[in-house]
Parts: structure tokens; C-alpha cells; sequence
């Protein structure tokens, strides 16, 4: 019963948003503003063809490789920061200068100058979601407790098993939360970076259908975009559980 209400807590705010979509746009006759009714025939049409089905994977292929890089690289680097103060002063303000650059509209120059492949996609998609994740990994290692390190220290902790069981458990909530900034970062960017000199992905379906005045169809692939970012929300938040439930256990959140 308890996680029937939960699943019931999370879907009946999106299911009173549709069907309010859907009675409300029944009727409307605005060639830009198409029927929810038609978007979802449109989109059915395109999953059961194929073509949107494929675009979707390369997209979420180049989220998740790109995604994956900048967890990799941002906790790696951000436990480093984290452990020592002057380096983390010293590369702070170039930190703080990168990250304040919109991503997006980085993305332009990274498929200029690296092309159009999957390759520079990934690399965007990485670039943007890996401040976060850096920044919360910091913060994460700076609330080690003054008293766990002493005790490390006067232990002899070797470095490896330092960083293994005590900094890097210790940091895990405030980088699950880092990841969970970024994924819808990484959502954002995945689709813009498949606006420019791109020949398949969600984006490129959108524009390519937009550019033909084909309406019903480039509502059909931002409601997907929506759906998947949606589907992806639930996801993580079932991994987080996981992944931290010891520390939901212990009353901490």
C-alpha cells in the first residue's frame, strides 16, 4: 500500500496536467498550438515506425556517455580540490569564470571547432554537466568532519583507503545532489547540440520538422524530450535511494 501512495504522490499532479491538456486543446484550431489528441497520435506513429525511436537512443547515448565522463572527471577532481585548500584557491577563480559561461552557448564552438559526430556532442554534453558535480564534490569533501581526519591521520590511513572509506562516503550525498543538478542540464544540452549540423537525435527531429512546418511532429519530439527528462527524474531518484540508503536510514534526510 505504501508505495502504491507513493507511486499515486508522484503521477497525479502530471495526469490532472494531461488531461487538462487534453480537454482544454481538443478543440483548437490554431495551426501552431495542434490538439494533444494529434501530438500523440504523431508520436505514436513516429515510435511505431521507428524513426523517432532511433534518434532517441543515439540522443540518450551521447547523455549517457557524456554524462558518465563528467561524474568520472568531476569526483575525481573534486575530491582532489576538496583535500588540498591552496590548489582549490588557486584554480577557484577560474572555476567559478568557466562555469558562469552559458554551456549552451558554448556548444556552437565545440561542434565547429571538434565537427559533427557524436563525439563533439558527448564532449558538450560533458562540459556542461561536469561543474556541478566538481562543485558539490568539493563541498562535500570540505564537510569532512576536522575530527575524521585527525583520527585518519593519526592512524596512518594510507591515502588510497583514506579517499576509498572515509572522504569519499562522507561526500556522496552532496554529489548525488551535484548529479542530480546535472542530469537535466545534460537533457538541455543534449537536445540543443543536435540543433547544429546534426543528422540524427531528438534535436535534429525537432528542427528538421520544424523547419518544415511540420507542427503535430515537432510538438511529438519536445513532449518525448519532456517524457524521457521525466522517466530519467524517477530513475535517479530510485538510484539515489539506493545508493544512499544508508544515509536515509540514518534520519539524516
Amino acid at each position: 500500500m505504501t508505495s502504491v501512495l507513493r507511486i499515486l504522490e508522484r503521477l497525479w499532479l502530471p495526469v490532472v496536467l494531461i488531461a487538462v491538456w487534453w480537454i482544454g486543446s481538443a478543440n483548437s484550431t490554431n495551426p501552431y498550438v495542434p490538439s494533444l489528441e494529434k501530438i500523440s497520435t504523431t508520436l505514436w506513429r513516429d515510435i511505431v515506425e521507428g524513426g523517432i525511436l532511433n534518434g532517441a537512443m543515439f540522443s540518450l547515448t551521447n547523455l549517457a556517455v557524456g554524462l558518465g565522463a563528467a561524474i568520472v572527471i568531476g569526483v575525481g577532481i573534486g575530491l582532489l580540490l576538496g583535500e588540498s585548500k591552496w590548489l582549490f584557491d588557486t584554480v577557484s577563480p577560474l572555476i567559478h569564470f568557466i562555469r558562469s559561461v552559458p554551456q549552451a552557448a558554448l556548444v556552437p564552438l565545440i561542434i565547429g571547432a571538434f565537427g559533427i559526430g557524436a563525439g563533439p556532442k558527448m564532449w558538450a554534453i560533458g562540459f556542461a554537466c561536469v561543474w556541478p558535480i566538481l562543485l558539490n564534490t568539493i563541498d562535500g569533501v570540505l564537510g569532512v568532519e576536522l575530527t575524521i581526519r585527525r583520527v585518519s591521520k593519526v592512524y596512518r590511513v594510507p591515502r588510497g583507503l583514506y579517499f576509498r572509506k572515509v572522504v569519499l562516503p562522507a561526500a556522496m550525498p552532496q554529489i548525488v545532489a551535484g548529479v542530480r543538478v546535472a542530469l537535466p542540464i545534460g537533457i538541455v544540452v543534449m537536445v540543443v547540440s543536435e540543433l547544429f549540423a546534426a543528422k540524427e537525435g531528438l534535436g535534429y527531429y525537432i528542427l528538421n520538422n520544424s523547419s518544415r512546418f511540420k507542427v503535430p511532429e515537432t510538438w511529438a519530439g519536445a513532449l518525448l524530450v519532456g517524457v524521457i527528462g521525466y522517466l530519467l527524474s524517477l530513475l535517479f531518484v530510485v538510484i539515489e535511494r539506493r545508493v544512499l540508503r544508508w544515509y536515509f536510514l540514518s534520519g539524516a534526510k
